[in-house]
């Protein structure tokens, strides 16, 4: 009984019980942190456990892509991990950018941004014609998913491409943000992320506003909000280039 009513407590508080799980995620990964005398920052031990639970949770609940939201009694991560907040998260960081080190950034940081949408792109549509896709609107769309996982949707629905190419570029986008969480923390260091116009120009590199926010997070969280802005612009502009410039680059080269 006494089980049930707790049960029934954390299921109807979902957003409650989602910030009390990431609350000791949190915790253990700072122990954990610890036990490597920080070398390893908190920030990325917590999102590798969060992959691992999220990977679970998908075989657990047999639904694969909700991951732990799928099961009721942590279905508030769901809320907790989905757009609104996501983009609360965003808006919230780029107020704690000081404009003087916004104006620092100046060109260099404009260049990054228009670097990061055509690499990414271009390495993205490479991958599709090695996995053997060789239309133009197939390999567009994954592209556009290899910028971020908002751009492939936004650019396949605006070209015609099947739910099936535009899962795919959904999918790249998820593994780049991944992988732009987990490995910043590691190559801070070797590429000088250490100061904000460096985290404006690595944010316009890599977009993906998530992963480049929980990177840089795990790597000095006063730098959060300069890589976040110009991650931001960076879907915008991936948004309006993709559909249109790389995709008319791409269908002269293609035929």
């Amino acid at each position: 009984m006494v089980k049930e009513m707790i049960l029934n407590i954390f299921v109807e508080n979902g957003l409650v019980m989602a910030f009390l799980i990431v609350g000791v995620v949190m915790y253990v990964a700072g122990l954990i942190s610890k036990l490597t005398n920080k070398r390893i920052a908190g920030s990325a031990i917590a999102i590798l456990i969060g992959l691992v639970l999220a990977y679970v949770g998908g075989i657990a609940s047999g639904e694969g892509a909700g991951g732990l939201s799928k099961i009721p009694l942590f279905s508030g991560l769901g809320v907790m991990g989905g757009s609104m907040l996501r983009d609360y998260c965003i808006i919230s960081t780029a107020f704690g950018a000081r404009l003087s080190e916004i104006k620092n950034a100046g060109l260099a940081g404009i260049i990054s941004l228009f670097m990061g949408v055509i690499s990414a792109f271009v390495v993205g549509a490479v991958l599709a014609l090695l996995f053997g896709y060789n239309d133009t609107v197939s390999v567009a769309t994954i592209g556009a998913g290899a910028v971020t996982f908002i751009v492939g949707p936004v650019t396949g629905a605006a070209i015609g491409a099947s739910s099936e190419v535009i899962a795919l570029s959904i999918a790249a986008g998820v593994v780049k943000s991944i992988l732009v969480m987990i490995l910043t923390p590691f190559v801070a260091n070797i590429v000088g992320l250490n100061n904000p116009k460096a985290a404006m120009i690595y944010g316009g590199l890599m977009g993906t506003t998530s992963g480049t926010a929980a990177g840089l997070a795990a790597t000095d969280e006063r730098l959060v909000p300069y890589g976040a802005m110009t991650a931001t612009f960076y879907t915008g502009l991936g948004c309006l280039m993709c559909p249109s410039v790389l995709y008319l680059a791409t269908k002269a080269i293609l035929g």
